[in-house]
């Protein structure tokens, strides 16, 4: 059986090289059918643990909803941020994803030395960056930042849901269930979706 992996040792590491402030960078929302795809940045203290942090998709919403205010309490400094469906169709979700996330990091305050981004990729990312595959399962910064950008989205696609009750977001968050595909069978798409991704499923129809 494996040892559970440390999230704080990566950050440790960088703190015993002489890097400072570290932050973690992850987006919530890529996805999913409808809404902004959301982005954190989140730079705690070197001496943070938070019982009970990991990736938020290992989380009950229960816990991040716990987590949530813990972490922008102890964190030293973080950011939330979004790339409109308007960006996402422009741009592409990935580029896009990216764009939250150096508003994310631009928010920050004292400004990172360096950010650890969740995934394979840095381009386009504003200051020193190193991407960690599965970060978010990895590296407490990381993970914070991931319940940060998911709790603050399925906010607002509660948000979304008083607005089109009729797709209702307020369960799927977005994200392609039978019971969505459902509606947009009945209803058609809302100004909130992101017609990119709808492309093969009017295909199918």
């Amino acid at each position: 059986m494996r040892d559970p992996i440390d999230l704080y040792e990566y950050e440790r590491a960088l703190h015993r090289e002489g890097v400072a402030l570290v932050c973690g960078v992850d987006e919530a929302g890529r996805g999913p059918l409808a809404g902004p795809v959301c982005a954190a940045a989140v730079i705690m203290p070197e001496d943070a643990v938070l019982p009970g942090l990991d990736d938020s998709k290992k989380l009950t919403e229960k816990k991040r909803e716990a987590l949530f205010p813990l972490i922008r309490e102890r964190a030293v400094a973080y950011g939330i941020a979004f790339a409109s469906v308007e960006e996402i169709e422009r741009m592409n979700i990935l580029a896009a994803a990216l764009l939250a996330m150096n508003r994310a990091i631009a928010q920050l305050d004292p400004a990172p030395a360096l950010a650890l981004i969740d995934g394979n990729t840095t381009k386009t990312i504003a200051v020193p960056a190193r991407s960690v595959v599965g970060g978010d399962g990895k590296v407490a910064c990381i993970a914070a930042a991931s319940v940060l950008a998911k709790v603050t989205r399925d906010h607002l696609m509660l948000e979304l849901a008083e607005r089109y009750p009729q797709y209702g977001f307020e369960k799927h968050k977005g994200y392609g269930t039978r019971e969505h595909y459902a509606a947009l069978e009945k209803y058609g798409p809302s100004p909130v979706h992101r017609p990119s991704f709808l492309r093969k499923f009017y295909a199918q129809r």
